[in-house]
């Protein structure tokens, strides 16, 4: 059953369809990494916001986040006792580009922690991330039980830091990652791709139902113009039956025999037919040369019955003179006779 499945699969990953499915379950995995899906509480937190309040702890949220505005700027407010470390590790991936600091009430101080996120590209923006993350955090102390003022304090220091060029001034844009874009595009892509797939598909489909539907009324004509064909034969047929019927067996030759036979082969072959453009045409074929030999023997039997009656006597009208008359014509025609 496993080797079975797994040849299976190899021959999926192997085709084109497969080896897109691949891509986009990889894409997809990406997107959700990206994304936050191993995120915990802190980080999933801070990633669309720039405060982080632990359950327990008394602050009136909103108003922290009015405070911060969209400052690169980070604040985890932790219980007592928490391990402001590991909370600020937690930030790596969804703080990205920011400054965070970790602070939590230590009896009547600030325990802080500070941890920078922004890009350090030498030794300098180490040394910058360095003093960041020790001065963001003075004077907190004096508004232990005023939180809010205390942020109002490190708002100071961050600006501080950034006038002083520690710290990269701008605002903090929170944007979706770039699986999710490439997600995006792919289904955008995915979409258009299968309509105009569908529009051709369709354009085809039509193109070779016309195309058929044109063959099959070409071949219906052509089967009604044999029919029409074979019904001329017959009524010739039987024209020369009569015509043949009324002149005398000897006279009628082996012509008019050969057409019957050949007439009878023929309504079998029409019969047992198919609807093959080949068949149809070559029995239209077969049709018309019947038919020309019919027209040809009709012709032969109106000759024949027309040299019958001009040498029929009694088609004249009139009785022969007898002997006698013909004789004394003779003789009042003679040379030298006289007229009254």
């Amino acid at each position: 059953m496993t080797a079975a499945l797994r040849r299976g699969l190899a021959a999926l990953v192997g085709t084109t369809f497969g080896g897109a499915v691949l891509a986009c379950l990889v894409l997809a995995g990406w997107a959700l990494w990206s994304g936050g899906i191993l995120d915990g509480p802190i980080a999933r937190e801070v990633r669309a916001s720039s405060t982080y309040v632990a359950p327990g702890v008394d602050l009136d949220r909103p108003a922290a986040e009015r405070i911060i505005g969209n400052r690169r700027l980070v604040v985890l407010l932790m219980a007592p006792g928490d391990d402001l470390r590991d909370a600020c590790d937690q930030t790596r991936q969804a703080a990205k580009g920011t400054l965070v600091l970790a602070m939590s009430r230590d009896g009547d101080d600030w325990d802080t922690y500070g941890c920078s996120r922004i890009r350090q590209r030498d030794s300098k923006d180490f040394g910058r991330a360095m003093v960041a993350e020790t001065i963001i955090s003075r004077g907190v102390d004096s508004f232990v039980d005023q939180p809010l003022e205390a942020f109002k304090v490190i708002v100071v220091n961050y600006d501080l830091l950034v006038r002083a060029g520690n710290l990269p001034d701008g605002a903090r844009t929170i944007s979706p990652s770039l699986p999710r874009y490439l997600l995006a595009g792919a289904a955008v892509g995915g979409v258009v791709a299968g309509a105009a797939s569908l529009w051709i598909a369709g354009r085809r489909a039509g193109r070779l139902a016309a195309q058929r539907r044109r063959r099959r009324d070409e071949q219906a004509d052509e089967r009604s113009a044999l029919s029409a064909a074979a019904a001329g034969l017959a009524q010739q047929i039987v024209d020369l039956d009569q015509r043949y019927g009324r002149l005398s067996a000897r006279s009628t030759g082996r012509g008019y025999a050969r057409l019957v036979s050949d007439y009878t082969r023929l309504l079998g072959e029409l019969s047992d037919a198919g609807a093959g453009e080949v068949t149809v045409r070559r029995l239209r074929e077969r049709v018309d040369e019947l038919a020309s030999r019919a027209t040809m023997l009709t012709r032969e039997a109106q000759a024949r019955a027309g040299n019958g009656s001009g040498s029929d006597p009694s088609s004249t009208g009139h009785r022969p003179g007898s002997g006698r008359g013909g004789r004394r014509g003779r003789r009042r025609d003679r040379p030298g006779s006289t007229t009254g």
